[in-house]
């Protein structure tokens, strides 16, 4: 795919979650959510111009943390890729999309939502895996910038979770394992 088409895509992706997410910011700076999957799909596309990974990048958090759904995603994406491509951008943001959550489980404490977490994140597509390390590397920086108390519990989960997911992109894994070791001096 040319690099013009590409990038006209993933802009239409990108104004298309920024929807989604609506009035969301980031929870420790006054932006728009959506600077968030945006830094996740450039981190990835260092690594890769797969289509359905940088759109899972852009997307990932849509399913999680939006009304919008599966279908709508579809819909969309299906004026905009081939039907392969919207599947397995689709079966990515899935594999993306947390399970194990407060409000599906309230009966369990943290700890044991991460663990039947990670179990689950160990199974998913090697190309969600390597979304899953720019999500980390993203993540665990501004964590670790602007709240050091929750960036120990934050950099130590994330360990264990890159523990048992190594299936991605293997330059994205040690860069994220490299992240988080970085974080860790800065606390």
């Amino acid at each position: 795919m040319k690099t013009d088409h590409l990038n006209s895509i993933l802009t239409e992706i990108t104004a298309f979650a920024d929807e989604a997410h609506g009035d969301q910011m980031r929870k420790y700076v006054p932006k728009r959510y959506i600077v968030h999957p945006i830094e996740v799909m450039e981190i990835c596309r260092q690594y890769t111009t797969e289509l359905p990974i940088l759109a899972a990048a852009l997307l990932h958090d849509v399913l999680e943390d939006t009304p919008v759904r599966a279908e709508a995603i579809k819909k969309f994406l299906s004026l905009k890729m081939s039907a392969e491509q919207v599947e397995e951008t689709l079966e990515l943001v899935t594999d993306l999309t947390d399970v194990f959550t407060k409000e599906n489980y309230p009966q369990l404490n943290r700890r044991q939502r991460k663990e039947r977490e990670n179990e689950r994140l160990k199974k998913t597509h090697p190309k969600a895996q390597t979304v899953k390390y720019a999500d980390i590397i993203s993540n665990s920086i501004d964590i670790a910038k602007h709240d050091r108390h929750f960036a120990r519990v934050y950099l130590r989960e994330m360990d264990i979770l890159l523990g048992v997911m190594t299936h991605g992109n293997q330059k994205l894994y040690q860069r994220a394992a490299e992240t988080l070791k970085e974080c860790r001096q800065q606390l």
